[in-house]
């Protein structure tokens, strides 16, 4: 059996078994992160990202390869987690755009759509480092050239790019020194390993194992939105309020005065509304957008030629007639001059950062990184004129720039990479003052605060001199282990006699994590003031899972 041209259908059953594998081997992935703590790193977050984008294209009804890898494009973008979520998207975001107007792919279509991947994945990170994802896209992409020219045939075709991503790989660990030194390769390079996999796989034939029956794509698009807005949404959340739903069917004449250009079209209707979905050919464009006022995308979409098949439903008299809410949907409160969304985990801590004028505070950190969307939701929620982001954590940087750039209000990322930092920061908001400023306060302050973790390790390992024991506690010094022992306590005081200069620090903050005994809390007090007699001493419940202490030394 040969298969020389790859349509849209068959794509999306790649992308389905590519997910799926990422699934199936997540925890593995996980297992490869180079620092042995007990974070939901790589792998949860490629899946979620890539679940996210495998769920869009199970709503595409129409069998074109643009498409498909549209809609991927799309659900990667919004449900992106982490710095391997935001790559993960930004490559198949290059991918779609190469294809986004083909029908069907040969294998040369398919290698400059691995190649448009590659570029836009580059740019979207500001120092680039090899031996990561990267790397491997890059070589595997730069493999499919070659395999592509001698090549028309899927099988054979995909079968090299999986063996050149798997070479590139296994190399990972001579490029980045880190990766050798604790005897792993680059987990996010496993991540699109897996996913290129699956690719193969499906093409080959073999049964994804514990895989749901698919019903139809229709059927998905209709029972997914219906159950949307019947379960999970109240009348007066409903933003926009009318599902509008046209075609346009080209005119000749009208193309003369506004050449059609689908990304241009797509990007001008998404600020109308959203749940936005443009698909188009050489005859007609397709719309579906949930919009606050119906006509201004129709007359839009009139530019290019004639209206047809129109559909308009009021989705908030929809929405109560199915769940029976009555209320009137109120009217919208002016907005907040600032808002500020930050990110933490633990009661303890929402509660320190409420006290410190946090608008919205996200649950989240090491163990589930918020995603663009939930960010997004966030930004929305502040319903403020300008807002500040505190991401809290280095894996959550690009995420948060990535919702910024999408937001209606103007945004401003404070690149806050642990919790101490991101405490720091909110101390030096003004909100007399304009954006720029605040930022630059918050940014300067932030930079002046050292930060100190107590957790514990998931696996044996070696790093930077330390031999750590799986179960053994770690002491981390701005992301850098420095200390471990069997007893958490002894990691703290050792920890902190690293971190402390006597003649420089002033105040130690500690954050006191989950199921820590007040006993081992008090005593480490009694050690520090002991110790360093000078050093002001603040302690707070944090209530935060994974870390003991987390300490802020400034």
């Amino acid at each position: 059996m040969t298969l020389q041209k790859l349509d849209g259908r068959t794509l999306a059953e790649m992308i389905l078994q590519g997910a799926h594998y990422l699934k199936q081997n997540s925890q593995m992935i996980d297992a490869l992160n180079v620092f042995p703590v007990p974070d939901g790193d790589t792998g949860t977050n490629m899946n979620l990202s890539m679940t996210s984008g495998a769920d869009e294209v199970r709503n595409v009804s129409q069998d074109h390869a643009g498409a498909v890898s549209t809609s991927l494009s799309k659900g990667l973008l919004m449900g992106a987690r982490g710095n391997s979520g935001v790559i993960l998207s930004q490559v198949f975001r290059g991918f779609a755009k190469a294809i986004e107007n083909k029908e069907v792919l040969t294998t040369r279509d398919f290698s400059d759509a691995l190649q448009g991947g590659v570029k836009t994945a580059y740019k979207a990170v500001m120092k680039p480092v090899e031996g990561t994802i990267l790397t491997v896209a890059r070589e595997a992409a730069e493999a499919s050239v070659e395999i592509a020219e001698k090549e028309e045939d899927f099988i054979p075709f995909m079968e090299g790019v999986v063996e050149a991503a798997k070479a590139s790989l296994k190399r990972t660990p001579e490029l980045l020194p880190v990766l050798k030194e604790v005897g792993v390769v680059d987990s996010g390079g496993q991540g699109l390993v897996t996913i290129y996999e699956g690719f193969l796989a499906n093409l080959k034939g073999e049964e994804m194992p514990d895989v749901e029956e698919m019903v139809s794509m229709n059927e998905m698009v209709n029972a997914e939105h219906h159950k949307l807005a019947q379960d999970f949404m109240n009348t007066e959340d409903i933003h926009y309020g009318y599902c509008t739903e046209f075609m346009v069917k080209f005119e000749e004449d009208k193309l003369a005065e506004n050449p059609y250009d689908e990304e241009a079209f797509r990007n001008r209707l998404s600020e109308f509304g959203d749940s936005l979905l443009v698909v188009s050919d050489e005859e007609l464009v397709k719309v579906h957008v949930h919009v606050e006022y119906p006509g201004e995308a129709m007359t839009l979409g009139q530019k290019y030629g004639s209206l047809i098949n129109m559909k308009i439903e009021n989705m908030r008299e929809q929405h109560t007639s199915i769940v029976g809410n009555k209320k009137a949907k109120a009217a919208p409160e002016k907005k907040a001059p600032y808002g500020i969304v930050t990110v933490s985990m633990g009661e303890g801590m929402k509660k320190l950062f409420e006290s410190l004028g946090a608008t919205v505070i996200i649950q989240g950190g090491q163990t589930m990184n918020p995603s663009t969307q939930d960010l997004s939701e966030a930004i929305k929620e502040a319903h403020a004129e300008r807002v500040f982001i505190l991401p809290n954590n280095k894996n959550i940087v690009m995420a948060a720039e990535q919702a910024a750039e999408m937001a209606e209000a103007e945004v401003a990322v404070i690149p806050t990479k642990t919790i101490p930092q991101g405490m720091s920061a909110m101390l030096g908001f003004n909100p007399e003052a304009d954006l720029d400023t605040n930022k630059e306060e918050m940014i300067s302050l932030m930079s002046e605060v050292k930060t100190g973790q107590i957790t514990y390790a998931v696996r044996d390992t070696q790093i930077d001199g330390l031999d750590i024991e799986k179960g053994h506690f770690m002491g981390i010094s701005d992301g850098k282990i420095s200390a471990t022992d069997k007893d958490a306590l002894m990691t703290a005081k050792t920890l902190l006699n690293q971190m402390i200069d006597e003649d420089e620090d002033e105040i130690l903050t500690i954050l006191t994590g989950e199921g820590v005994d007040d006993k081992d809390v008090a005593e480490l007090e009694a050690y520090v003031e002991e110790t360093f007699e000078d050093l002001e001493v603040e302690i707070h419940h944090g209530g935060q899972p994974i870390y003991s202490y987390i300490f802020s030394i400034e």
